[in-house]
C-alpha cells in the first residue's frame, strides 16, 4: 500500500476504473482492466481498454498511444501490471520498456502467478509503484471478483438473485392451469419489483457469463433469461436450466430463441427426450445426483440438499471448465435452497418491494429442509443497500472471492490455478 496518492492520482485512478467498466461482458474470461498514461507535466497522453478479442492488455494499448510522451510520465491502472505469459508477452516488460518512472495502481492481481510480483518486478526496474487505499480500491475489487474466485479456484462467481416481498414471498400461490400460466407482461403472479428494479436486474445479467434457473420456472413463467441492455458482449449470456427429468417444453421461449446458447444439465436423461431437445440446439449434459454423504456440512450435521437433483458443486466445476466465470441464480425456491444447502453461493442480491402478500400458499425465497440452528444459518457480510424507486436491495457476500482459497479436493470446486491470458 502507499500513502503517496494525490488528488490528480484518484483522478486518474478513476478514469481508469471507467475505462475498465468499459470492458464489462467483453473481457471474460479475463479481468476488466483500463489504463492511463500521464506525461511528464501531468496531461493525458493515452488511454486502454482491454478486450479479450483485442487481445492487448489496457496498459500495453496506452502506452502504444502514448509512444515517446510516455517517456518519464505515470501509468494509472485499476490491476497490477501482469508479470506472466499467456496470449501475450508480460505486460511488465513494456511498462518498463516505455520509460515511465511511476505506476498508480488500484489493486494487486489476485492471480496467485501475478499477485505482488508485476509490482515487485517494476520496482526491480527502478519505477516508483503506488498502490491506492481509498475507496477506488474497494470499487477497483467489485469490478474483477468474479476474475479473483475463476482464477483461484477455476469456477464461477456465483450470485443468488431473487425479488420478494417484504415477507419473503416470491411469488403468489401457484395457479392450477394448462400451459404456460405467463403472459408477455411477466411471470405468472405479476411482478413484484418496479421498472428501475427489473432495470438494475438487467445490468447483473450483462455483467454475467451464465444465468441458471430451475424448471419450474420455466414452467410457471416461460421466460426468455436473456441479456436486454443492449450492450455488446463478447459471448452470449449462456442460459441454464437445471432440469432432472428433462420436463422442458419444446414449445418454451427459451426452446425456440436457442442458438446454441442454452445447456440443460439433468440427473435423469431419457433418450427421447434428450434427441428432442438436441434437435432444437439445446445442449444436455447430465451430472451424478447429490447424495446425503456428499452435501455440504454445517458443523456437526449434514445439510440435506434438495434430493433427486444434479450435483451443484459438479455443475459449478464444469461451467468452470467452459470458461464460466460468472453464473447468475434467478432460480425458484427450490433452486435457491439447492444452491445455498450446497455452499456454492458466493453473494446475494436481494430486490425487496414494499408489498405483503402472506398466507402459507405464497411461494417462500427458499424451501428445502432449511438450517435448523442460528448457529448453521449463511451468514451475509460486506452489505451494500440500493434504492429504486420504492423498492430496496440487499447486496451481501456469504464468502470473499479475495480471501486466500485453500487447496482443493479434485472433486469439489476445479482443477488447478491457470495464469491470466
Amino acid at each position: 500500500m502507499s500513502d503517496n496518492i494525490t488528488p490528480q492520482d484518484e483522478k486518474y485512478l478513476r478514469r481508469a476504473l471507467e475505462l475498465a467498466r468499459e470492458g464489462v461482458a467483453l473481457t471474460s474470461p479475463n479481468p476488466c482492466v483500463g489504463a492511463v498514461v500521464t506525461d511528464v507535466a501531468g496531461k493525458v497522453v493515452g488511454e486502454g481498454t482491454h478486450t479479450y478479442e483485442g487481445k492487448k492488455h489496457a496498459e500495453v494499448i496506452a502506452l502504444e498511444k502514448a509512444g515517446g510522451n510516455a517517456q518519464g510520465g505515470t501509468l494509472y491502472l485499476n490491476l497490477e501490471p501482469c508479470c506472466t505469459t499467456g496470449r501475450t508477452a508480460p505486460c511488465t516488460d513494456v511498462v518498463i520498456k516505455s520509460g515511465v518512472k511511476r505506476v498508480v495502481a488500484a489493486m494487486e492481481d489476485p492471480n496467485p502467478a501475478v499477485c505482488g510480483k508485476g509490482f515487485e518486478t517494476l520496482r526491480e526496474a527502478g519505477i516508483e509503484v503506488a498502490i491506492t487505499e481509498s475507496a477506488l480500491r474497494d470499487e477497483a475489487r467489485k469490478l474483477n471478483e468474479a476474475f479473483a474466485e475463476y482464477i483461484q479456484s477455476r469456477r464461477p462467481f456465483v450470485t443468488l438473485k431473487t425479488a420478494m416481498t417484504l415477507d419473503g414471498k416470491i411469488a403468489p400461490p401457484p395457479q392450477e392451469e394448462g400451459g404456460f400460466s405467463a403472459s408477455d407482461h411477466g411471470p405468472s403472479g405479476g411482478w413484484i419489483t418496479s421498472d428501475d428494479a427489473r432495470a438494475h436486474v438487467q445490468q447483473l445479467r450483462h455483467a454475467s457469463d451464465a444465468i441458471m434457473v430451475g424448471v419450474n420456472t420455466v414452467l410457471a413463467d416461460d421466460p426468455l433469461l436473456t441479456d436486454r441492455t443492449g450492450l455488446p458482449r463478447r459471448r452470449p449470456l449462456l442460459r441454464i436450466i437445471i432440469d432432472s427429468r428433462l420436463r422442458l417444453p419444446v414449445d418454451s421461449r427459451i426452446v425456440k430463441t436457442a442458438k446454441d446458447d442454452v445447456i440443460v444439465f439433468c440427473a435423469m436423461a431419457d433418450e427421447r427426450r434428450r434427441q428432442e431437445l438436441e434437435m432444437r440446439g439445446i445442449r444436455v449434459e447430465q451430472l451424478p445426483l447429490y447424495h446425503f454423504e456428499e452435501v455440504n456440512i454445517v458443523g456437526a450435521r449434514p445439510i440435506k440438499s434438495a434430493s433427486g437433483r444434479p450435483d451443484m458443486w459438479k455443475l459449478v466445476k464444469r461451467l468452470g471448465q467452459m470458461q464460466i466465470t460468472s453464473l447468475l441464480i434467478e432460480g425458484g425456491a427450490l433452486i435457491n435452497w439447492a444452491a445455498l444447502a450446497a455452499g456454492i453461493v458466493d453473494k446475494v442480491f436481494l430486490y425487496y418491494a414494499p408489498k405483503i402478500l402472506a398466507g402459507t400458499g405464497a411461494v417462500p425465497f427458499a424451501s428445502g429442509e432449511g438450517f435448523l440452528r442460528m448457529e448453521e444459518a449463511a451468514k451475509v457480510r460486506s452489505l451494500t443497500f440500493h434504492r429504486f424507486a420504492e423498492d430496496f436491495a440487499v447486496e451481501g457476500y456469504l464468502h470473499d472471492p479475495y480471501a486466500p482459497h485453500e487447496p482443493l479436493a479434485p472433486e469439489s470446486r476445479g482443477p488447478q490455478l491457470v495464469e491470466r491470458d
